[in-house]
């Protein structure tokens, strides 16, 4: 008896023993399924998310077509807008917008009622591109632009940089391919900037791609409000640039790159031409707004001109980041007279 009880007990314990083999499996096989399927869900989303941001980029541009003119140069495809005859200026626009910031500013005719102007779309902002293999820095740009427009026949141009296309002016006239500065709303030493390691991301190789391509277009799409108010604070951000900017373009995978890397060589960008700052010996005109949340008018415009014996400086009172769009007759009056000191300083002495 108790030697069947006991064979009794041991065939209960294997039944246990393999009931509970058999419900770890189990689970061990429905977590699994249940992983599969998020991976699935989640690869399904991602693939979603692309397709839909390449439509919305397609269908942003063929509503804002180019409205300008191409050059080639060095297998870089630029796109350029043209006006006006006189002394040459070129305009150099920032982060988020393309070459039509200078025409929703109205600074683009202004300036060329009495100036032959061109407005470069940047290296990857409008329709310029931008190749795979580099990183665009601020001199890369510069070198490119100088090129485009000696091909052009524009020699010596007083050139207008604003925010981050003031330092790809700044990197002009230290090269020899300006024959005057005027600097809007630039960011011009090493400070922190916690915005940069915020929007780097895309700009890393593999895991860029993926993120500008499916992530990043819809989470700047919804941040992109809160930014352009920003830009243009303390005033309201003007009616023609809420009906005229392309809003499509600044999150579009392509763009989302040039940005990015932008942002990240920005703080290297500057330490380099610290040093180099006293070679400057053509006219500066350097603006600020005193109210700028995006790049700090003490910490930069000011500094630079300490740096810069010859340059003027002029600080906008209640004007932001987009001073050019609250101050225009100011920013034309300061692009003609740098034009008229660069004209005199190249006249020949006699």
């Amino acid at each position: 008896m108790c030697r069947n009880t006991s064979q009794l007990e041991s065939s209960l314990n294997r039944m246990r023993t393999h009931t509970s083999y058999a419900s770890r499996a189990r689970k061990a096989g429905s977590t699994q399924s249940r992983t599969g399927t998020i991976l699935a869900a989640s690869a399904a989303a991602l693939a979603a998310a692309a397709v839909y941001n390449t439509y919305r980029a397609s269908r942003a541009e063929q509503e804002h077509p180019p409205r300008g003119e191409f050059i080639t140069v060095d297998g870089v495809r630029l796109h350029y807008l043209r006006k006006g005859n006189g002394p040459l200026v070129v305009l150099i626009h920032g982060n988020v917008v393309t070459n039509e910031d200078w025409v929703m500013s109205g600074i683009l005719d202004r300036v060329a009622r009495h100036h032959t102007v061109f407005a470069f779309d940047r290296p990857g902002f409008g329709y310029s591109d931008r190749p795979q293999g580099s990183m665009w820095t601020a001199e890369h740009q510069a070198d490119l632009l100088i090129e485009a427009l000696a091909r052009l026949g524009v020699e010596m141009p007083v050139v207008v940089g604003h925010s981050w296309g003031a330092i790809v002016a700044l990197e002009m006239g230290l090269q020899g391919g300006a024959s005057g500065l005027v600097l809007l709303a630039g960011y011009y030493q090493q400070t922190v900037r916690y915005d940069a390691a915020l929007v780097a991301a895309p700009a890393i190789p593999i895991l860029g791609d993926l993120l500008r391509y499916t992530v990043s277009p819809l989470v700047g799409a919804a941040l992109m409000p809160a930014n352009l108010k920003a830009m243009f604070s303390p005033l309201p951000v003007p009616a023609r640039f809420t009906e005229e900017f392309p809003h499509a373009f600044p999150v579009r995978p392509s763009q989302i790159r040039a940005e990015s890397q932008d942002a990240v060589t920005m703080m290297p960008a500057v330490s380099d031409l610290e040093e180099r700052l006293g070679n400057l010996d053509i006219p500066v005109f350097i603006m600020a707004g005193d109210h700028d949340r995006i790049v700090d008018h003490e910490d930069h415009a000011v500094w630079l001109h300490n740096r810069i014996p010859q340059s003027d400086l002029q600080i906008i009172p209640g004007a932001g980041h987009m001073l050019h769009y609250a101050v225009p007759n100011s920013v034309s009056v300061a692009i003609d007279t740098v034009s008229q000191k660069a004209k005199r300083r190249l006249e020949p002495v006699t």
